[in-house]
């Protein structure tokens, strides 16, 4: 008998990335049964003052919040994970995801429903329409970080 492979989860987040809610839920679903994860952290989108600031400045900004937050999320699922920056509009970024890495999972953290785009933007219901399960993780409000991409 053939043991099954890993599932393969993505975890979509922005702000959201540390935070104890997402945490949390990455800790609980890695005991659940074994996975693998990648972090997607699509950039915020570009507006005409961002491109004058030169070469990309949120897929930048999007670099260095993953590096801050690789270590983090790779202690709450018990090895290291993965990060990917993605494309600015979340709903391409995580199909692009989907298409060219392949998932069995997608975890998506947004901020509370007031503040979160993504939530307004309906994110979880279109990654559903994908074919895909997808957990939600609502966070509590934070401050926001002006180096969060």
């Amino acid at each position: 008998m053939r043991a099954s492979s890993p599932s393969r989860v993505l975890i979509v987040a922005h702000q959201t990335a540390d935070s104890p809610e997402l945490l949390d839920a990455v800790m609980r679903r890695a005991e659940a049964g074994p996975c693998t994860f990648t972090l997607l952290v699509p950039p915020r989108a570009l507006t005409l003052r961002r491109v004058l600031e030169g070469p990309n400045p949120g897929a930048l900004e999007a670099e260095k919040r993953l590096e801050a937050v690789i270590p983090i999320v790779s202690e709450a699922a018990g090895e290291l994970i993965v990060g990917v920056v993605g494309s600015p509009e979340p709903l391409i970024a995580v199909q692009d995801a989907l298409t060219v890495l392949g998932f069995d999972e997608v975890m998506i953290s947004m901020l509370p429903v007031r503040e979160s785009r993504w939530f307004a933007q309906d994110l979880p219901r279109k990654v559903r329409a994908l074919g895909v399960p997808v957990t939600e993780i609502i966070t509590s409000a934070r401050e926001p970080d002006p180096t969060a991409a």
